[in-house]
């Protein structure tokens, strides 16, 4: 089993963000992290899953996802991604994320952990860290997709 914590972090909602992640297997421990120049809390939280994900190099795995999104945990654990795919995401927030997240999703078996933020979890505090340290970076990406379609959010 792989364990997975996740944060995500934004300086104004939008603003300058970024994600971390931790990703334990055994003894094993990776961390990620990275900021961009402008975006919105929930799709830091949403990339941190990603990205997590993304850096498995086998498929089929059992991954346990900690995170303190409810946005992120109740729209999987909930079945609301679900329905938004069959609709196409009309009208809803990052389809561009959901749309990579479901692919990732289905390579493996995914149980979501929702724990209440800053709430001394150390791995969850680490994220924390990775993640706003990451949004106070020099070293910034672009969010295309956000700075492109904001006007439609």
């Amino acid at each position: 089993m792989v364990e997975i914590y996740t944060d995500g972090s934004s300086r104004g909602n939008p603003g300058p963000g970024g994600y971390g992640a931790i990703l334990k297997y055994g003894k094993h421990e990776k961390e990620l992290s990275q900021g961009f120049r402008l975006t919105t809390n929930n799709r830091m939280e949403l990339l941190a899953v990603i990205e997590a994900l993304k850096a498995l190099k086998v498929e089929g795995l059992t991954v346990h996802i900690t995170s303190d999104s409810k946005y992120v945990v109740d729209s999987v654990e909930k079945g609301w991604v679900f329905g938004w795919e069959k609709k196409g995401f009309a009208k809803k927030k990052n389809p561009d994320l959901w749309q990579m997240f479901l692919k990732l999703y289905r390579k493996h078996k995914v149980k979501f952990h929702w724990i209440k933020g800053h709430n001394l979890h150390p791995y969850n505090e680490r994220c924390d860290v990775l993640a706003t340290t990451a949004a106070q970076s020099k070293d910034l990406l672009i969010d295309s997709y956000f700075e492109q379609h904001r006007e439609e959010e």
